[in-house]
């Protein structure tokens, strides 16, 4: 069984050595350690980190991730639990789609009716004040 350092696991991974630290700290993933103290991880280890990072980068939350590599491990799982917390994860990225795309008219007006001159008067400045 070959082993690696946090530094080969990381670079494996695609992932810092920082949020691998991190994921062991709450206990997304736990390597097994040396007498001496050090992690060493093994491929199921650096298999949940290609997942964890592949997962993240689809914007799932930790909490969402941590469902999701219990569900991972579940042999027993049904489908549709993955699949219904995949499809309510779309639900708010749909959200924040609607939400960015009502801050990227909102930006575009505000900066149509700014004249960008060296006169003090400005209506985003306006805007973001009368809050």
């Amino acid at each position: 069984m070959e082993v690696m350092t946090i530094g080969e696991v990381s670079a494996a991974s695609g992932l810092p050595a920082k949020t691998i630290r991190y994921y062991e700290d709450i206990g997304l993933i736990l390597p097994p350690r040396r007498d001496n103290g050090y992690r060493y991880y093994r491929a199921q280890e650096l298999h949940k980190l290609r997942f964890l990072h592949r997962a993240r980068s689809l914007g799932f939350t930790i909490d969402e991730c941590r469902q999701l590599l219990s569900l991972y491990e579940d042999e027993s799982r049904a489908s549709s639990d993955v699949k219904a917390l995949a499809r309510q994860h779309l639900k708010e990225v749909e959200v924040k789609i609607l939400e960015l795309e009502s801050m990227k008219s909102t930006l575009k007006t505000l900066i149509n009716s700014c004249r960008g001159d060296h006169r003090p008067d400005c209506p985003i400045i306006d805007d973001l004040a009368s809050v």
